[in-house]
């Protein structure tokens, strides 16, 4: 199938962008790297009358140091932050992530505001994002705002955006020099959607414990009773009975097989930060 007709907009200011989306109403759309519009305009899922493409907004392409936090424009995409092309105060962490995300080709166009927008569960930043304690800046015709990322991700494919906004970019903590840092995700072969996924962080300096699990049916889930128990037990790695136990409560709705395929990706990530966890229990 091919898109249905609309008109296209491409302009190189952030003003001229939100007073289209807010006269375009419902019928306008903003996009990125298209890697999720764009399939689903050629499918039809998605017509819009107003297509507005904002990627030559240079306001969306920045990147800033904020002090104790880094700011990434919306536009920034999968593939310059593999590549570390913009200093993020991260310790590698994000370039880690970006690399695993499907194919280079697609890093090459995707974006980290594009991929919130979406919200597609499996996606990884939306996953290691919430474990790293992100803000989503959002903008619109005469305002914006501020929302932590656990709270701006409503469900699958569903934001806390309204009409007229758009994802003006993502205010990422920085990590101390003690932080340890835990990814692990399940897929069928590389490159493909994950069956499970879990960003574990340990920050010790900055008292900070956090597990998250991605790729399930909705936002993510923070599993914040196994992240202070991690946290208070001396860094030694939790029995997987335990951790089946925390991850079943967490996912009611996931049959045995999935709660153990979940269960597995939290037991390998929190291995990963084990050394930070024990320094936070001395602490």
């Amino acid at each position: 199938m091919k898109a249905a007709a609309f008109e296209y907009f491409a302009p190189t200011r952030l003003g001229d962008a939100l007073a289209a989306l807010a006269s375009g109403g419902e019928d306008a759309r903003a996009m990125a790297g298209g890697q999720s519009l764009g399939p689903m305009l050629n499918l039809r899922l998605a017509t819009p009358s107003l297509l507005i493409d904002i990627t030559r907004i240079p306001e969306l392409r920045r990147t800033e140091d904020r002090g104790d936090a880094s700011f990434i424009g919306s536009t920034v995409t999968h593939a310059a932050i593999e590549d570390q092309r913009h200093a993020l105060g991260d310790r590698g962490v994000m370039a880690s992530v970006a690399r695993g995300i499907a194919y280079r080709s697609v890093r090459n166009r995707g974006t980290v505001g594009g991929s919130l927008a979406h919200a597609d569960p499996a996606a990884d930043w939306l996953t290691a994002l919430t474990a790293l304690g992100a803000r989503v800046a959002i903008v619109r015709r005469g305002g914006s705002r501020q929302v932590e990322l656990s709270d701006f991700v409503r469900g699958a494919y569903a934001t806390a955006l309204q009409p007229g906004e758009i994802v003006e970019g993502v205010l990422v903590p920085k990590l101390s020099n003690a932080a340890h840092w835990g990814y692990y995700k399940i897929c069928r072969k590389p490159g493909e959607y994950a069956e499970a996924m879990v960003a574990v962080l340990a920050d010790p300096e900055r008292r900070v414990c956090r597990i998250v699990m991605g790729a399930t049916a909705g936002a993510p889930v923070a599993l914040d009773a196994l992240a202070h128990r991690l946290a208070s037990q001396g860094g030694r790695a939790m029995d997987k009975a335990t951790i089946a136990e925390a991850v079943g409560a967490a996912l009611p709705e996931v049959d045995p097989i999935g709660v153990r395929v979940h269960a597995a990706a939290v037991d390998r990530a929190i291995r990963q930060v084990v050394p930070a966890a024990a320094a936070m229990a001395a602490a």
